[in-house]
């Protein structure tokens, strides 16, 4: 991009210097010169390049609960069919894929999972030519079928899909067919922002399955989840999700069987179980067993299955799976046998060595010879399961721990910005090293100090804090010295004790300085190094927040609610402040709260489908209202945040590489948001006060006056 610069540059630098109007009097000025030269030519000429979107989509290992989603939806025409339920999750195998928008066409290359290259597939951005593609029902059928749905409702242009790395087995019980579904739909609910829901993008995925001959029920969509598990519900139409709460991790091995199998008789043949079976036919016992099967028995195993998941009792859901394999043969297997009896997954199952190791199996999907599954006591007996089958048994293996969100250990706090509004003494003493009370013990202390109080106290191993040259000797005179020993004399034994605290806290604490005050996503870049490899916490420097929960911080609130997904912490605004604030739109995500009981928990999370950094109060008003805020308030950015520290600096980092700027500097917000077109963002209700010392002289008087009371008020007063 850098030598493309020069090169566009030098060119119109030529063209310019005939004409005479270039200042520079020589051929030999340096690019500077030229730049200042056609200052505005590259704001003109030289566009940022876009950068693809990078998406993911895992394959889905279904737990409990196979066929019952088809089973389910046979309660349209009878409904003495008890209704389907399975519990499923995503894997850690899956497609990876970079998008991006085209006019025209929709284009598609992929990789499957042996490196074979297949296509590039092209075709029209037309309804008829994607729905006569999709019922032709060859490899990417299912990509028309997808396109056909989401044209038919969305005025769409085409994508460009490039599908460069697999690491999904197909066709063995995981859900490859799904995967690509929901992968499309993702692409065109990102790159063309159809502010779709997960639940939107499994209802295009499913649709568009459909569209080909596929017989898929409405469970494989359920990759659209990532890894979390989820419970689905299904009656009739009506499909359902709620999120499980793991309480203890469950160790999972799955294993792809090398071998062969009929998908489409096996469903074709379940299927001939239901619709209009009677006495008179000669499989009437076998269909009435089948409907059994995936009806109360089925309910039985899986609720007993998700009281055992949540309360982390793991060798029973071990238990249930050998139970429910067993229910399985019994009543499956004799529907069809051909593929059903699956000589090497019960072979596998019977494996002496292995059940050492296990707590229980069964197979993977629509059963048959694809997938096994066991669930592990530990995780090393799910290294020694692993070593055993793929050297024994020469077959691949996969490790799946559920339950297992990485753990935040790190945080990053911003402190080098300059408060101009607080001048002149913010030019003497950084405002997150202003004196605040803190009414927990009644000491006066720098603002940063209870910023890293919180983080430790929550369980932050490492602190980060990005600092401006000329102030790095005072931090470090905070965290990491010694006060003298004639002053410490002077201190009272609270106060000499205290004094030893805030050394022990300075061990968590790195200084990394940024020597050029460039914006909130340029000061996170400054940490890159250390938290690229995992999420982090992000704090604000100039920011001090106090919880209105008794025994728990706001720290620890976002920390506890945090399942691998990127979150931010949320607070409602009233309109007059909104332009202050990050701010964002979206829809509530209630399933994650199925388990509680005031009914003021359904809106604590959020779907995040917009966020745009200190909007106008008409554009806030326009765009960014959410259902159940109160008085007319917005949500904005409560000031913490959990973030995914490699992608989140990918795009920060091309921002600074192609100088995409907005108002002057690299912003958080603008990466934010592309992270949340390209992943996924929630936000979630902070019980809590947020404090601003940095926005005005002010707020700084309100924060001395507020922060020190016992009896915070429950409005911010930023």
């Amino acid at each position: 991009m850098k030598l493309l610069i020069c090169q566009l540059l030098q060119k119109l630098y030529v063209v310019f210097q005939k004409e005479g109007k270039c200042k520079a009097n020589t051929p030999h000025c340096n690019l500077d010169e030229k730049k200042e030269a056609l200052t505005g030519l590259e704001e003109s000429f030289i566009k940022p390049k876009v950068p693809s979107l990078k998406l993911f989509v895992p394959g889905r290992a279904c737990l409990f609960g196979e066929h019952s989603d088809w089973a389910g939806s046979y309660r349209k025409i009878n409904h003495n069919i008890n209704p389907g339920q399975c519990i499923v999750c995503g894997t850690n195998q899956g497609l990876y894929a970079k998008v991006q928008p085209h006019p025209t066409k929709l284009i598609m290359t992929s990789v499957d999972n042996k490196n074979k290259r297949l296509g590039p597939f092209e075709v029209d951005m037309n309804c008829d030519t994607l729905r006569k593609l999709a019922t032709e029902g060859d490899v990417f059928s299912y990509v028309a079928g997808v396109a056909y749905q989401i044209l038919s409702r969305h005025k769409v242009g085409g994508l460009i899909i490039d599908n460069y790395h697999t690491t999904l087995p197909l066709q063995k019980g995981l859900s490859s067919s799904a995967a690509v579904c929901v992968l499309v739909a993702r692409a065109f609910n990102k790159v063309y922002d159809l502010k779709l829901t997960i639940e939107g993008e499994m209802d295009y995925a499913f649709m568009g399955e459909r569209t080909t001959p596929s017989q898929c029920g409405r469970m494989d969509q359920c990759c659209a989840f990532g890894m979390q598990p989820v419970l689905m519900q299904f009656d009739g139409d009506y499909a359902k999700c709620k999120s499980l709460n793991v309480q203890k991790p469950i160790h999972l091995v799955i294993v792809d069987l090398g071998k062969s199998k009929n998908t489409h008789r096996i469903l074709s043949d379940l299927n001939a179980c239901f619709g209009n079976v009677s006495k008179d036919d000669s499989n009437y016992e076998v269909a009435i067993g089948v409907q059994k099967l995936l009806g109360e028995i089925n309910l039985n195993i899986t609720n007993r299955a998700i009281e055992s998941i949540e309360k982390g009792e793991v060798e029973k859901v071990g238990a249930l799976m050998t139970e429910a394999q067993q229910e399985f043969d019994y009543y499956a297997i004799p529907a069809c046998p051909s593929e059903l009896s699956s000589p090497y997954l019960h072979k596998l199952l019977k494996d002496e060595k292995i059940a050492a190791h296990i707590f229980g199996g069964k197979g993977v999907g629509s059963q048959g010879d694809g997938s096994a599954q066991f669930i592990c006591k530990s995780v090393e007996d799910q290294e020694k399961v692993v070593k055993i089958i793929e050297n024994e048994w020469k077959m691949e293996c996969v490790q799946l721990t559920i339950g297992s969100n990485r753990t935040v250990k790190k945080a990053v706090i911003p402190a080098a910005s300059y408060a101009s509004d607080l001048f002149p003494a913010s030019k003497a003493v950084s405002t997150a090293l202003w004196p605040i009370v803190d009414s927990i013990d009644g000491l006066a202390k720098p603002a940063i100090l209870i910023l890293v109080e919180e983080a430790v106290s929550a369980g932050i191993e490492e602190v980060f804090i990005i600092v401006s040259q000329h102030e790095l000797s005072s931090f470090e005179q905070l965290f990491h010295a010694h006060i003298p020993i004639e002053q410490y004399h002077k201190l009272s034994p609270q106060l000499q004790k205290y004094s030893q605290r805030i050394i022990e806290l300075g061990r968590h604490v790195t200084f990394i300085v940024q020597q050029h005050l460039e914006g909130l996503g340029h000061a996170v870049f400054q940490a890159k190094k250390f938290i690229e490899s995992g999420p982090f916490l992000l704090m604000l420097g100039d920011h001090l927040y106090r919880s209105k929960l008794k025994d728990k911080s706001c720290v620890q609130q976002l920390l506890e609610e945090y399942k691998g997904v990127n979150l931010i912490g949320l607070h409602e605004t009233n309109p007059t402040n909104v332009h202050h604030y990050g701010t964002v739109a979206g829809t509530w995500n209630r399933n994650t709260d199925h388990n509680r009981e005031q009914k003021s928990s359904l809106f604590k999370r959020l779907h995040i489908t917009e966020i745009v950094e200190k909007p106008s109060l008409e554009y806030a008003k326009k765009h960014l209202k959410v259902d159940n805020v109160s008085n007319d308030n917005f949500l904005t950015a409560f000031g913490l945040y959990i973030l995914d520290g490699g992608r989140l600096l990918e795009i920060i980092g091309d921002d600074i590489e192609c100088n995409r700027r907005k108002n002057g500097r690299f912003q958080l917000t603008t990466a934010l948001e592309t992270l949340r077109i390209e992943q996924d963002l929630q936000g979630y209700m902070i019980d809590g006060v947020r404090f601003d010392i940095g926005a005005s002289p002010q707020s700084y008087v309100q924060t001395l006056s507020d922060f020190s009371s016992p009896h915070l008020s429950t409005e911010s007063k930023s």
